[in-house]
């Protein structure tokens, strides 16, 4: 067969098979020419999914009646006219062939009155053939087009379509995310003649009206807002917590400048900014937009425009990540805040709660109380039943991952309470087993977030939280060698006089750390490189609870500060328990005879005999 150029009719439908999928694709494409055109209220009508009718009005801009044959012509749009036009456009649509493809598959009626128009024409055409006609009809401002037998002439697409009920599905799905793109606009979508939809138009004050109509009350109540800039980035919406994870992925809206999108890059982001708060067979809800210079994003990249190009893709990929990391962060840190209030009054009554300020008389009590003394007391309220509930006595111990997102729910029996100042064994058990080596530590439970649970020699050890977690941090930044990691996006920091001062005084030993830095003419700090180990810790957050430590130092010098700053990293990841995992972890695997002998000299002995 010699090489020949396609009819424009065969290269229509050719070009229907990259755009129009189902019917959905067809909604996807008319309604946002109908956003280009500027509409505020669009009204979609369908008949069986969409596969006999679709119709689509809106109160836009219009069409003039000479430019209406030309509308249904491929590549002819008036939305970009060179390539400068293309490497900045903010329109939804672009390439002019929406409407010819579609026309070459169906029956197609468009129908347009721009407001210095007298009257309403109609540009009528069908299938292949191609032909346009026109004629004069009954219209008010705007534009109405109406889709009617979808793949009449081509049978073997039209065997693909699904039942009416998975199509119309699908068109509610688009419709949706559409919904979602533009607040300002008012969209209605009916259904064999009965409403279905109706998205009323939603300002600022009013928008989790549609977020909750959309996603759901549940999304609604569990979703935090969240706003970021940099340079010209700007990411903001709607962020799920891990509360709300759902079993499959369908609430994840993600828009690039308006534009709904499924661009990999991102959903990569997103997914390492959840994989501390959700496992990997749960998927995060999420609606969010993100901002960006449109010379900065190729958007030419998919048929479907599905995908888009970043000129600087690890910049934004970073980006994202930081800001909803840092959000989901600051979440978790306040429901922990939340859990750990007291228990209501007539709870307390019944099962008395630990109180870590000032210790009951279940506790072993001791002059010496410092964090990471071995004769700190041991409160160590709801352990049972939190490791065994239901159970008479432990048959095995198995390590688990505990929801930091749900509190405890444990319910000490009175004979526990009781033995609570029995727990703690004699100190020449804890002699006796230090000359035992032939075990390791193992990490079983973590109680409140106050003591952890280890299992040694097949016995329970409980050992406070916060001090195993200061040795480890102190291990990690003054003992071992710290790898330097740059920030593709600086962290900027506004600090007082007396702040800087702090910073000044004390550069040398950041600098050993890890850390690089500028100061800006306002005392502002750009961080622009951490020690590695840092990367998932709220830098803002750490250096405003260093700063804060070091200055009620009575002495300032470098082992106070250091030691304020240790105490600051320890209270950015003791309510992160994969984080607290990591550290500790990575000091028992790098100076395991330190750690052995920190635990024999620092943790105490569970009597389970006494406990149950």
């Amino acid at each position: 067969m010699p090489i020949q150029i396609l009819s424009p009719q065969l290269a229509n439908q050719i070009a229907a098979g990259e755009v129009v999928e189902r019917p959905a694709s067809v909604i996807k494409e008319l309604v946002e020419n109908s956003l280009d055109a500027g509409a505020t209220k669009i009204d979609i009508d369908i008949e069986r999914g969409g596969s006999q009718l679709m119709r689509i009005r809106d109160n836009g801009k219009g069409i003039a009646k000479e430019e209406l044959m030309l509308a249904l012509s491929r590549h002819a749009t008036s939305k970009v006219t060179s390539l400068a036009d293309l490497e900045q456009i903010l329109s939804l649509g672009f390439r002019g062939e929406a409407l010819a493809s579609i026309s070459s598959v169906s029956r197609l009626t468009l129908t347009s009155k721009p407001a210095t128009q007298n009257e309403a024409w109609a540009a009528i055409a069908e299938g292949r053939d191609m032909q346009v006609n026109i004629q004069p009809a009954a219209h008010p401002d705007g534009t109405s087009v109406e889709v009617a037998d979808l793949f009449f002439n081509t049978p073997a697409r039209r065997r693909f379509l699904r039942s009416d009920k998975t199509e119309y599905q699908h068109i509610d799905e688009v419709v949706r995310r559409i919904a979602l793109s533009r607040f300002d606009v008012q969209i209605k979508l009916t259904h064999n003649g009965a409403l279905q939809r109706s998205y009323r138009v939603a300002n600022q004050n009013n928008a989790d009206a549609r977020i909750q109509a959309i996603c759901g009350r549940t999304f609604a109540e569990g979703a935090v807002y969240i706003e970021s800039d940099y340079q010209d980035i700007n990411v903001s919406g709607w962020l799920g917590l891990p509360q709300v994870a759902r079993n499959q992925n369908d609430m994840q809206y993600c828009y690039i400048n308006g534009r709904m999108m499924r661009d990999k890059l991102i959903n990569h982001a997103i997914r390492q900014a959840y994989a501390d708060a959700l496992p990997s067979d749960m998927y995060p809800a999420y609606v969010l937009y993100l901002t960006i210079d449109p010379k900065q994003v190729d958007v030419n990249v998919h048929p479907a425009k599905h995908e888009v190009r970043f000129h600087q893709a690890r910049l934004v990929h970073d980006f994202v990540y930081q800001t909803l990391h840092k959000a989901l962060h600051n979440s978790q840190q306040q429901i922990w805040q939340e859990q750990a209030q007291p228990l209501s009054a007539g709870a307390e009554a019944q099962n008395p709660p630990v109180n870590h300020n000032h210790p009951s008389n279940h506790a072993i009590n001791s002059p010496d109380t410092d964090v990471g003394s071995s004769n700190s007391p041991v409160e160590l309220s709801g352990i049972a039943t939190q490791l065994f509930p239901g159970q008479q006595r432990p048959t095995q111990f198995q390590q688990k991952q505990p929801n930091a997102y749900s509190a405890p729910a444990a319910k000490v029996q009175e004979r526990m309470i009781n033995n609570y100042a029995e727990l703690v064994a004699p100190e020449e058990n804890t002699q006796s087993r230090a000359q035992q080596t032939t075990s390791s530590w193992q990490l079983v439970d973590c109680i409140q977030q106050s003591w952890l649970v280890f299992t040694y020699n097949e016995m329970l050890y409980a050992v406070a939280f916060e001090a195993i977690l200061q040795q480890a941090v102190s291990y990690k930044l003054l003992e071992s060698q710290t790898v330097a990691k740059p920030l593709l996006v600086p962290v900027s920091l506004k600090l007082s006089v007396a702040d800087k001062q702090i910073f000044t005084a004390h550069q040398t030993w950041l600098t050993q750390f890890g850390f690089s830095w500028r100061w800006l003419k306002d005392s502002t700090l750009v961080v622009t490189q951490i020690p590695s180990i840092l990367t998932n810790i709220d830098l803002a957050n750490l250096f405003s609870a260093w700063v804060e430590k070091a200055t009620t130092q009575t002495n300032l010098g470098n082992d106070s500060v250091q030691q304020a700053f240790i105490r600051a990293v320890v209270g950015q990841i003791q309510h992160k328990l994969d984080l607290s995992k990591t550290w500790l972890s990575s000091w028992q695997n790098q100076a395991a005879t330190e750690f052995d002998k920190w635990m024999h000299n620092n943790s105490r002995q569970i009597d389970l005999d006494k406990l149950f």
